[in-house]
């Protein structure tokens, strides 16, 4: 039997590593597509496998939600979809509400009433521990710092409702920060790996950066979605915290960054006050042992690795788009 997976979010980092992976495992795959993502699915553009499918429908509307489920009657069903920028959550309360918080119920509520045999991942976050001090692990107390931390916390409590009152198979995956060339370049590391591209190619001569003394624990994307997929292997469903263990400053991965094209990254980073917080998230370094034990889970790239890569990626992109 072929299985069939429908994957919200699949235009973004996660989504189209994970759709590579299950696709390479013989899955029939259903992305959720936002009629605004039709013109950015460059990470999914290069997948040419006729068991992808993608549909055009959207968290914030449960009628979409309910028909899809309907249509697809899915065997695994992973939410990777979110409004998942942190800086943003606080410009955009309510839509990131909607989107990372009540678009997890309203998946869990379409599975419950279709009544299909089918396993749950929900993509929960290392921010939702926020003020709580390292190493977090899946015991820790969750103190978000953010609407985006609490909207995910929302999501991530009502899959646990979801197993515990109607036994639907559903797991979160409290993921720590995993990054890689793929990632939006608005985020943070992939901020720093193009400005250095830039800086290298003569493109740019400064970056501007926030809090250079958050720490935070920083893995490869391709691996974490190794640890979704697994999670949703096990007899029994859980909650399982993926990261490296290690953790490193803002600061530190900017300098590895920096170094490794060859330059002192204090001649070219400034501080700009616009791109703090309104509340930090001072430490965020995960404990996996739970994931190493049960899933047979490790990350095998550590944050200076990371770094390097990513670097290595932007400068090739770089160049092919400047045609040098």
């Amino acid at each position: 039997m072929v299985k069939r997976a429908f994957v919200t979010g699949i235009t973004g980092q996660d989504g189209s590593y994970l759709a590579e992976l299950l696709l390479e495992k013989g899955y029939e795959v259903h992305g959720l597509v936002r009629r605004s993502s039709t013109i950015n699915r460059g990470r999914i553009d290069h997948i040419a496998d006729p068991d992808l499918h993608l549909h055009y429908g959207d968290l914030t509307d449960g009628v979409s939600i309910v028909n899809l489920i309907h249509a697809i009657e899915p065997h695994e069903v992973y939410n990777l979809g979110a409004q998942s920028h942190v800086k943003v959550s606080f410009e955009m309360p309510e839509y990131t509400a909607s989107t990372d918080g009540i678009g997890a119920l309203r998946l869990l509520e379409a599975i419950r009433a279709a009544e299909i045999d089918c396993r749950f991942y929900q993509a929960s976050t290392s921010e939702m521990f926020g003020a709580s001090a390292p190493p977090q692990n899946e015991t820790t107390p969750f103190h978000p710092r953010s609407p985006y931390g609490a909207a995910k916390l929302y999501a991530h409590y009502v899959t646990t409702n979801y197993r515990e009152a109607y036994g639907v198979f559903a797991c979160s995956g409290i993921l720590f920060n995993h990054e890689s060339p793929r990632r939006g370049e608005n985020f943070l590391t992939r901020k720093v790996t193009l400005g250095v591209a830039a800086i290298v190619l003569g493109v740019r001569d400064s970056l501007q950066l926030g809090n250079l003394d958050a720490v935070r624990d920083w893995g490869y994307a391709p691996e974490y979605v190794e640890g979704m997929w697994r999670m949703l292997q096990q007899d029994e469903p859980g909650d399982f915290v993926l990261a490296t263990g290690q953790g490193r400053t803002v600061r530190q991965f900017v300098q590895t960054a920096f170094e490794h094209a060859g330059l002192d990254w204090e001649q070219y980073v400034t501080h700009d006050e616009q791109y703090e917080r309104p509340t930090e998230v001072h430490s965020l370094i995960g404990d996996p042992s739970r994931a190493r034990e049960v899933l047979g889970w490790k990350a095998e790239t550590d944050p200076d690795q990371l770094a390097r890569l990513m670097v290595d990626a932007d400068i090739e992109q770089l160049r092919r788009l400047l045609g040098s």
